[in-house]
């Protein structure tokens, strides 16, 4: 959870109790920071470890995210070790054309729970899982998701060559849109004034008043859930459900986009965790413990194209009669990928743990395989032409073998990212229909 427009839990607060030493800074609208440098303006979103504000930074006259950590030495220590990561990104990216969130400055904030960690990033809009539920999970269109890929393999190959990082945690939510989905939420395209006093009543405040507002405004979106919900009830009753599936129009929404979260990267040299990534989007070799390097990330970038493109995750392993939630998924692999080869299925630390010395799985034998073009044709209802290509481009950075993926670099550089192989086809149906139009006639 970074520096969006929407961050957090949707419709959950942090939790008033979190707010005591060791934890959470309480803010007020209008307190000031570093110096009265920055000024917090509204709440954007929180997470495990921090809160994020939107702040107005009165030195640059624009929008900031500021972050502000938990107080405990555990917090302070992950906001050290995001901030080493972070601050290597914005060094070696001045032009700010590398596709990663830019850290603009951090400091050390002392309040009542103790001293907090704070980082300074740019504002930027909604989370590629946001746009995925906006458009109501269906998937997005080839050039949409054309322009995230760019974006995302801009930032994976200037953090892998450039840098020698691994992000090790990327999926939809650690993907941030350049701006909001409602211009509305947008501080600049809405002509937000800023807010550089405390409003009155809010002078001194305390901690109780942050709690009971708190405390009040749970209640009241409890009470706004509830009658949403009999709302629906009604409109269901009276066969008003179709009306509210219409298709959402994505025109005007700008798809560029910024890799965010560094708090699991690591140094391709210097690696400190051998489980990595969020379970979806998890590598076999991660799964295996055989070791890894930047090819991780470009699996969990497969996972994510999939999901732009069909509005479904790729892999949702789940445990099952006799069998862990690790099994179920390198049965998910195989059923899309095919048999995974003997030599990487037994070669890691926990390889024995789920396959048996043929290279079978111990507890999953029988496997359904859908290939992936006849899926994105069977299930998603992709042309085949659109199926083929796009299964031609993603195919290769699913591979078993991590050395056989390709690059971010290579990825930018095939037919499929820059429209080649969709124009020399629809060049040659146009001339098989001319050919086919001429026998008719002829």
């Amino acid at each position: 959870m970074s520096c969006s427009s929407s961050s957090g839990s949707e419709g959950e607060e942090e939790g008033f109790d979190s707010y005591r030493k060791g934890g959470y800074h309480a803010v007020r609208i209008g307190d000031p920071f570093s110096g009265g440098r920055y000024i917090a303006q509204r709440k954007l979103g929180w997470g495990q470890f921090s809160t994020v504000w939107l702040a107005f930074d009165t030195q640059s006259s624009s929008y900031v995210a500021l972050k502000i950590q938990k107080s405990a030495q555990q917090f302070a220590q992950a906001a050290l070790h995001e901030i080493e990561f972070l601050s290597a990104a914005a060094d070696g990216d001045l032009q700010n054309t590398k596709c990663v969130v830019r850290l603009i400055d951090h400091f050390k904030h002392a309040g009542p729970n103790g001293q907090h960690l704070c980082m300074v990033l740019e504002f930027l809009g909604d989370s590629l899982l946001r746009l995925i539920r906006y458009n109501r999970y269906k998937g997005l269109k080839m050039d949409k998701v054309r322009e995230i890929c760019r974006c995302v393999l801009t930032g994976l190959d200037y953090l892998h060559r450039e840098l020698g990082m691994i992000h090790s945690d990327l999926k939809p939510e650690n993907i941030l849109l350049c701006s909001t989905i409602d211009p509305a939420k947008d501080p600049v395209r809405s002509g937000l004034t800023p807010l550089l006093e405390k409003p009155e009543g809010n002078a001194n405040g305390g901690g109780g008043s942050s709690t009971m507002n708190l405390i009040e405004k749970k209640l009241k979106r409890r009470a706004k859930r509830a009658v949403a919900k009999i709302s629906e009830r009604r409109v269901s009753m009276v066969g008003g459900e179709a009306s509210s599936k219409t298709e959402r129009s994505l025109d005007g929404i700008d798809m560029r986009c910024k890799v965010v979260d560094f708090g699991n990267a690591c140094w391709a040299d210097k690696q400190f965790a051998e489980e990595i990534q969020t379970r979806q989007y998890r590598a076999p070799e991660v799964i295996l413990k055989s070791g890894y390097s930047f090819s991780v990330d470009m699996w969990s970038f497969g996972c994510t194209a999939f999901e732009l493109v069909t509005g479904d995750m790729l892999f949702a392993p789940k445990e099952g009669n006799g069998y862990g939630e690790d099994e179920d998924h390198l049965a998910l692999m195989m059923e899309l990928l095919g048999k995974m080869p003997r030599k990487i299925a037994i070669g890691g630390a926990r390889s024995k743990d789920y396959f048996d010395r043929h290279g079978d799985l111990k507890r999953i034998r029988r496997l359904k395989y859908w290939p992936l073009d006849r899926l994105l044709v069977d299930k998603y209802k992709l042309p085949e032409a659109e199926a083929k290509e796009f299964a031609e481009f993603l195919s290769p950075v699913l591979e078993f073998a991590p050395e056989k993926r390709p690059t971010a670099q290579q990825c930018l550089e095939h037919p499929w990212m820059n429209n080649v192989v969709s124009t020399q086809n629809s060049a040659a149906d146009n001339v098989e229909s001319q050919v086919r139009n001429l026998k008719i006639k002829g």
